[in-house]
């Protein structure tokens, strides 16, 4: 395993590897940004493609969105909330490697103004849950 750049503790974590870019307390009624965290794309490899809901969408907490193509496999996204897709990361879906090189930053995949929250864990259960 490569070395993985530092959790972002002010996130929120699904077991399914998605990142909120939000403290649980601060979503619902909310815009966030979701991605996929630094051990999906590690386990995925070179990510080459990825396949995102549209801007207007409806996406639903533990239902998937979208997927992730790398060297590897490909690998369905699950949405961490619920509620409607107001953007989606034209740069991700243009380079997708930037989910390899910058995950919790520029690789970003899409905005969502959130109805609902999923099952979700702060940085340290998401560390512990995945040994980091």
């Amino acid at each position: 395993m490569a070395e993985l750049p530092p959790l972002p503790q002010n996130f929120t974590y699904s077991a399914e590897h998605e990142w909120i870019n939000a403290g649980a307390d601060a979503i619902v009624g909310n815009t966030v940004k979701i991605g996929i965290t630094a051990v999906a794309a590690d386990a995925l490899g070179e990510v080459v493609y990825v396949d995102l809901p549209e801007v207007g969408d409806t996406v639903t907490a533990g239902e998937t969105c979208g997927e992730v193509e790398s060297t590897k496999s490909v690998s369905d996204l699950y949405c961490p909330v619920t509620g409607e897709v107001t953007a989606i990361n034209e740069a991700a879906t243009d380079n997708p490697g930037v989910l390899n090189s910058d995950p919790y930053g520029d690789g970003w995949l899409f905005e969502v103004n959130v109805t609902e929250l999923g099952e979700v864990m702060d940085a340290a259960g998401y560390a512990e849950a995945n040994s980091l």
